[in-house]
């Protein structure tokens, strides 16, 4: 790999300590760098060189930045196997659902290279006092971005494009397993023309001092995060230190519910999409299946079929369909998940046991016959496996999904329009997947409700994110 060292301000540095620490390939566990490990000192200079560069970016008009993040599109939309290629190395993931990721993460800069110029303010008449109420929208300073493993292109993109379109700098800290995609995004951006200092990225093993580090310094006054419920807990407790602006896109229980008049066709082409799109490692992938127990025979056989097609190895050979989980930490929890399920009463339709040899591999696998009080009902499973229940009633079913601390993404299988909305409508989720098994957008706003996170990313709201608004009252 040819980018494996801190970037800050424009230069690739071996951080101050000297210290690295080695990035495995899920597929073979085979190290494939060794990446410079970022401390408190590389935090500084990072800091001191956003400060310098956004005090010029925040100037520039919003059609001169957004011709930088359309000219990033462009560029990287030109590389996307290069790219795709890293993810699978670092990631695991299949090569065809690296490529989606490299698609989507692209799309995020000629997205919000649109809404740079469209950060609109107001003018009013005050009802009352008369005076001429003035509101606008101004960038509202450096913002630390701490992105996960699970798209370690896609969760980059999705923060930077927004605050750069904003007006502000930025320090990433990638996750630890997967920082090379991230740092090989820079030099594509410097040829974007994005400025030195404007993008500073801070791999380090000392995650948790480093970002603190970051959210303490006065400079700062956004933080936005992809990860767990639990570490989004603490960054939180870290900000309101600072009463810093939060962006939080935390952990998720995703209910799939399939009423009896669904086409089951479709309902099984949209779990498939739902469950295994980066093998179930997603806040979004479905977790909790509810199909209702007429359909419920028919729906397993078919999905059950559908999962047993899919063709598990090293996802750089293009005929894999589903590649390793990203660690042993993953794998193991995702095997004790079915265990657990299987001991209280749940069936094995498909897969169920560890594969054997290198890598961190989980074939696909399919539960029938799951309790309620099994663990994968209540957690993230992230991996590989469709927990499924029955339900006959549907206000039952409203209550079992809605039971849980989560509500990030729901999916919702009917033909009846009319039921399906109203359904949709009491989800306690910030997104529901109507007829559909994927809801991510660039355009549409991404984001919970409950402990599922706070904010949006993407859409028009993304960028406000990384906003603050001013009101000017005046007489004229």
């Amino acid at each position: 790999m040819k980018y494996t060292d801190l970037y800050i301000n424009g230069e690739w540095l071996n951080g101050t300590g000297g210290e690295r620490f080695d990035v495995y390939n899920p597929a073979t566990e085979d190290v494939i760098a060794s990446v410079a490990s970022a401390d408190m000192a590389d935090a500084d200079k990072a800091l001191d060189a956003a400060e310098t560069a956004m005090n010029d970016w925040k100037c520039r008009t919003p059609r001169a930045r957004a011709e930088v993040l359309r000219k990033a599109f462009e560029l990287f939309t030109a590389r996307l196997p290069e790219f795709a290629r890293i993810i699978t190395l670092e990631n695991g993931k299949a090569s065809a659902d690296a490529m989606g990721e490299a698609a989507y993460a692209a799309e995020f800069f000629r997205w919000f290279s649109e809404e740079a110029v469209r950060a609109d303010g107001m003018i009013t008449h005050a009802p009352a006092s008369g005076a001429r109420i003035v509101v606008q929208h101004k960038p509202a300073g450096i913002a630390v971005l701490v992105t996960p493993w699970n798209y370690p292109a896609a969760m980059g993109t999705r923060k930077i494009a927004p605050a750069l379109a904003a007006g502000c700098a930025v320090i990433i800290k990638p996750a630890s397993e997967t920082p090379l995609t991230m740092l090989a995004l820079m030099p594509l951006l410097e040829e974007a023309g994005v400025p030195k200092g404007l993008i500073n990225v801070l791999p380090s093993k000392r995650t948790g001092a480093l970002v603190d580090h970051l959210l303490h310094d006065p400079r700062v006054r956004v933080v936005s995060f992809t990860g767990s419920t639990g570490v989004g807990r603490k960054l939180l407790h870290s900000a309101a230190d600072q009463v810093l602006k939060p962006a939080m896109e935390l952990g998720g229980n995703a209910p799939l519910i399939v009423f009896e008049d669904a086409d089951i066709e479709k309902a099984v082409q949209g779990a498939m999409l739902a469950k295994m799109r980066n093998l179930g490692e997603a806040c979004t992938a479905a977790n909790r299946f509810y199909v209702h127990e007429q359909i419920a025979d028919e729906f397993s056989s078919k999905y059950s079929i559908a999962m047993g097609k899919l063709k598990v190895g090293n996802g750089l050979n293009t005929d894999v369909d589903v590649g390793p989980l990203v660690n042993a930490e993953t794998r193991d929890k995702v095997a004790a998940f079915v265990d657990d399920a299987v001991a209280k009463g749940a069936r094995i339709l498909l897969g169920g046991r560890p594969m054997d040899g290198k890598g961190f591999f989980y074939p696909p696998t399919v539960l029938t016959n799951v309790t309620e009080d099994a663990d994968c009902v209540g957690d993230e499973i992230f991996g590989p496996v469709a927990a499924i229940q029955t339900f006959t009633d549907q206000e039952d079913v409203i209550r079992r999904a809605n039971d849980t601390e989560y509500g990030l993404v729901a999916y919702v299988f009917s033909e009846d329009f009319k039921r399906a909305m109203q359904v949709c409508e009491r989800l306690e989720y910030g997104m529901v997947g109507l007829n559909r098994g994927l809801v991510s957008d660039p355009a549409a706003p991404f984001g919970g409700v409950k402990q599922s996170g706070l904010g949006r990313e993407g859409g028009h709201e993304g960028m406000l994110e990384f906003m603050e608004t001013q009101y000017i009252a005046a007489d004229w």
